[in-house]
């Protein structure tokens, strides 16, 4: 039997390998990610977060409080409602690095993503640079199809917005001669994949971008941010 022996220097790596393993338990759950990821968009309400994710306000509720013990996620009181936000840059960034190592390294993701789009027949998303080339052109329409508080939080330059929700109704203000680039809020969107359909069936040549605002912002390219209406 081997006795382990507790020193000053085993209890100060527990202690240490303790605080970042709290980083781990708080993005354990599959509904915080996907939070994370929504509030990467910009700041939100309970509320809008538990819609957005399908959670009962109460639930999502419970994940923030988690993310925000990790120190992951900040709250403002705002009149009635509390809205949260990521505590900074660094979390998104975490994000992303999250997802490139699962996307390294998990066979599954490629072949989870590959079944869902090759069905919707969306497997043609544009890349970032040819997109960048395009609209610089002016040969393309870039429609955000995000829901408009994530748009005024932050959009690539020149984008029209036109939630998802609305664009059946509001069709008429997209230029049918033009190819439209749709995206939303990344690879793993579908807002932009039901856009897309929508605007091939009504007849216009369009394509999906999978790369969202914070994979822009990680490549350095610049983001437009609009003020809230009062």
């Amino acid at each position: 039997m081997v006795a382990f022996v507790t020193t000053p220097h085993r209890r100060f790596k527990d202690a240490i390998y303790e605080q970042f393993a709290r980083l781990g338990k708080a993005v354990s759950a599959p509904k915080r990610l996907e939070l994370l990821e929504l509030l990467s968009q910009g700041p939100r309400t309970v509320e809008s977060l538990a819609g957005q994710a399908s959670l009962s306000v109460a639930n999502a509720s419970q994940h923030l409080q988690v993310l925000r013990a990790a120190r992951l996620v900040d709250a403002e009181k705002r009149g009635l409602y509390v809205e949260y936000r990521l505590a900074d840059d660094d979390v998104w960034r975490f994000f992303l690095s999250l997802r490139g190592l699962a996307e390294a390294r998990l066979a599954e993701v490629e072949h989870v993503t590959r079944e869902y789009f090759t069905r919707r027949g969306a497997m043609e998303p544009v890349e970032g640079p040819e997109l960048l080339r395009r609209v610089r052109a002016g040969d393309v329409t870039v429609l955000d199809v995000r829901p408009v508080e994530e748009y005024r939080a932050g959009h690539i330059p020149g984008a029209i917005s036109i939630p998802v929700s609305e664009l059946k109704a509001r069709l008429d203000e997209l230029p049918k001669g033009r190819e439209v680039v749709a995206y939303c809020r990344g690879p793993y969107c579908v807002m932009a994949v039901e856009a897309v359909e929508l605007l091939r069936k009504r007849g216009f040549h369009a394509q999906r971008m999978e790369q969202g605002v914070i994979d822009w912002r990680a490549r350095g390219w610049r983001v437009e941010i609009e003020a809230a209406q009062s």
